[in-house]
């Protein structure tokens, strides 16, 4: 019984053994991360990803994530280059290029990197006038990524991006902003409004010059009918007397010497009954008589 207990307590002190060195010995790494492998102390690389062999106690793994993280900074007050005081929180993303440098370049990444991001963002707003760092937020971005750029790389970490989040300025310098961008509302609907104006103001205009042009075609439209009118009236009256003359002319052809003749004394027997008592004769009366006595 005795021999039994101590078998049961040797195969339990061999499973756990087993065991134990298999949890320590088997590893397996997925494909976004790295294992940094010491070996008694002594980096040997990285492995990774899949199923990885440990020699337990001797090896020591760290592990690395290799996908791109990001990290909030919170309100910080820095000094502007200019003296005022301003609050600015950002997100700042990276991404471990090397995991062995990352894990040997520095204790705690994390703990340094948001260090650096805080003392660089300092730097940073020190040298720039506080309404640049209100109106240039992309070059401020700019900048904080290239410093913090700069520092990492030696740890084997890539900063990808920053993104300045919030920036509170003094109360005072807020209460002007808010005078300011009323005065600015206040001009752009006085430009709105005089605009507006002076386009009805084209409007009418256009309207009096396009109906005075109308009006001035219609005139012109209505003399040339008129002149066009009078003409063809003209025509038609001249054609009129041109007719009457030439049948006049026709019928003048007809008339011979004793009809003028008669004619003649017929106005002299007009003129008998007239109260005038001097009558005044045509020298070629004579010679009509003559004709008339001898045509008898």
């Amino acid at each position: 019984m005795d021999n039994l207990i101590y078998i049961l307590c040797a195969v339990l002190i061999v499973g756990g053994g087993l065991f134990i060195f298999l949890t320590n010995a088997i590893k397996i790494v997925p494909e976004y991360q790295r294992l940094v492998v010491f070996r008694l102390g002594r980096c040997v690389g990285t492995r990774g990803p899949g199923l990885i062999l440990l020699i337990p106690i001797i090896d020591k793994a760290v592990r690395a994530d290799l996908r791109e993280q990001v990290r909030e900074i919170p309100h910080q007050v820095s000094i502007t280059k200019d003296n005022a005081p301003i609050s600015i929180d950002f997100l700042w993303y990276y991404k471990v290029l090397d995991p062995a440098e990352s894990v040997l370049q520095v204790g705690n990444f994390e703990v340094a990197a948001q260090g650096m991001a805080t003392t660089t963002l300092r730097a940073v707003i020190g040298g720039i006038m506080l309404d640049d760092v209100l109106s240039q937020r992309e070059h401020i971005n700019t900048l904080l990524r290239t410093r913090l750029d700069e520092v990492t790389e030696r740890w084997g970490v890539k900063v990808t991006n920053v993104e300045i989040r919030e920036i509170i300025p003094p109360r005072e310098v807020q209460e002007a902003m808010n005078r300011q961008m009323t005065a600015e509302r206040v001009r752009r609907a006085l430009v709105t409004e005089s605009m507006g104006d002076q386009a009805a103001a084209i409007n009418r205009a256009e309207g009096t010059k396009q109906a005075a042009i109308l009006t001035a075609e219609g005139e012109k439209q209505s003399n040339i009918l008129r002149a066009e009118g009078e003409r063809q009236a003209q025509a038609l009256r001249s054609q009129g007397y041109a007719d009457a003359l030439n049948n006049i002319f026709a019928a003048a052809k007809l008339i011979d010497q004793k009809t003028m003749t008669l004619q003649y004394f017929e106005t002299l027997k007009s003129m008998g009954n007239g109260p005038s008592t001097k009558y005044i004769f045509p020298m070629e009366f004579t010679s009509m008589i003559e004709n008339f006595v001898k045509s008898k």
